[in-house]
């Protein structure tokens, strides 16, 4: 029998469902992390450039993104609430034994979640409501406590991956435990800067997307410009930064999770003058089928010379290494993701050797036309980041400590499909509700512009501080009973 089978035939009924179930809510709870993260800094950058400048069109940008802030944040409380349930209902194991380890992490990150949403209410209420000053220094926090609560998050992930900070007793339970130790493990660098660059990144190209796709429709206003350029601008600068950050972390798993770097890479055997696959898939047997194989790739990536060392997935039994199938699904989660981060820089190189030339945006439509996908790709991206970190780690939940078969729950399998059946029916209304919204703003800001703008067709100029500009007369509702004589309910 191959490998994979045998370690799947004995493997708890229940850990496929759990680990689907698990799979699609935080592969979709992900769609909405960059703007949660992002977005609010994106927006005040934004709206400083409107006070800065006094700058209409740049208030009004930054009005309009806070409200799809808000509506982003109000769905990721549902997806991030079951994730935390998740947390306990399909891995009893883990919490039970380690949450007293690593739930530090969980515990700032719902602080910093309750500090956003007070944060994001006074910001959305305090257009018109507050002087612009005020208003925008009472923003200032919020890319902060969103910066905190991934901070506690990564943390957490960071320590499944590399697990300090404690020691254990006779019966292998964890004792002695140093929190300071278990939040800054030696991956909790790499992966937190490598994960908020990246959410920079992909909300900029995510919001100038929708500009590009308006440019590419004929909406080239001011508005749709600077709606374009503000965000492009950040991730332009952030997308190269990102490609060193990748790197980095990528070394740094060759020295903390050799095992996981080979599954990563496709390494059956320890050696040096180690190859790079492209794409490709392991078989069972070691070999490789298929890619683009380049000689000596791998070991000058890892350590700069084609004489560094590369750990096989050979170098550990069976049961402790992702099985060739697995290894596989990283292999290419890690290349789709490079693939992608690649076409991104250059990207961001185009725009801004047009930029440091002419001083303005490119002007060619296939620009825009590779613009405006770009936020797609960047979230494929994100996704196929957390697939290569957590696949690559099976099948150990807490590296090297306690196996994902160790930590499942004990409901029935049945039950769980039920879960996920649920779930993804839930899930699948929600999304569509959220997208329903967006469009229905969209519409609603269109049809003001039009009914406000002049002829040339420039945005509504209905600034959001000060005095409301006059309702036109066909907009005056009809006055009710007792209006305006005295005494009656008229204001």
């Amino acid at each position: 029998m191959p490998t994979s089978l045998h370690l799947l035939a004995d493997a708890p009924a229940q850990l496929l469902p759990a680990r689907e179930l698990m799979a699609f809510t935080l592969a979709s709870h992900i769609i909405l992390v960059p703007l949660g993260v992002a977005f609010p800094f994106i927006t005040l950058v934004m709206h400083y450039r409107g006070l800065r400048r006094n700058d209409a069109t740049a208030l009004l940008l930054a009005r309009r993104w806070s409200a799809v802030m808000a509506v982003q944040f109000a769905l990721g409380i549902v997806t991030g609430t079951v994730l935390s349930f998740e947390f306990g209902l399909l891995w009893p194991g883990l919490m039970g034994r380690w949450g007293d380890v690593f739930g530090v992490g969980f515990g700032v990150e719902a602080w910093a979640f309750f500090l956003e949403a007070v944060l994001i209410a006074v910001y959305l209420y305090g257009w018109r409501r507050l002087k612009p000053r005020t208003h925008f220094l009472l923003g200032l926090p919020l890319p902060f406590a969103a910066l905190l609560g991934a901070f506690g998050i990564l943390a957490a992930n960071s320590w499944m991956n590399t697990p300090r900070g404690f020691s254990l007793d006779a019966e292998g339970n964890p004792v002695d435990v140093n929190v300071w130790n278990a939040i800054f493990t030696p991956m909790f660098g790499p992966q937190y800067w490598h994960f908020v660059v990246g959410m920079v990144l992909t909300a900029g190209f995510v919001v100038a997307g929708v500009y590009a796709t308006g440019w590419l429709r004929g909406r080239r206003d001011r508005y749709h410009r600077l709606g374009f350029a503000v965000p492009f601008t950040i991730a332009a600068v952030a997308t190269p930064v990102q490609f060193v950050l990748g790197d980095s972390i990528a070394r740094s798993v060759f020295h903390e999770q050799p095992v996981k770097f080979a599954a990563m890479e496709i390494v059956w055997k320890t050696d040096t003058r180690v190859p790079e696959y492209l794409f490709g898939r392991l078989q069972e047997d070691g070999t490789v089928q298929g890619g683009i194989r380049i000689p000596l790739l791998d070991s000058v990536l890892a350590g700069f010379s084609p004489d560094t060392e590369v750990v096989g997935l050979t170098s550990v039994p069976a049961d402790q290494r992702p099985t060739a199938t697995q290894a596989t699904i990283a292999h290419w989660a890690f290349d789709l993701m490079v693939l992608i981060g690649s076409a991104l820089v250059l990207l961001a190189l185009w725009y801004g050797f047009v930029w440091l030339r002419h001083r303005r945006p490119p002007a060619s439509p296939w620009f825009y036309r590779c613009a405006a996908p770009a936020g797609v790709g960047a979230v494929v991206a994100v996704e196929c980041g957390w697939i290569a970190t957590e696949v690559g780690r099976q099948p150990w939940i807490v590296y090297r400590n306690m196996r994902v078969a160790e930590a499942v729950t004990a409901t029935r399998s049945t039950t769980l499909w039920i879960m996920f059946a649920v779930v993804a029916v839930v899930y699948v209304f929600l999304f569509g509700s959220f997208l329903v919204v967006l469009l229905r703003m969209r519409t609603r800001w269109r049809l003001a512009d039009e009914r406000q703008g002049t002829a040339a067709g420039t945005p509504e100029s209905d600034i959001p501080y000060g005095p409301r500009a006059s309702v036109p007369a066909g907009d005056v509702p009809s006055p009710g009973p007792g209006a305006g004589r005295p005494g009656g309910d008229g204001p």
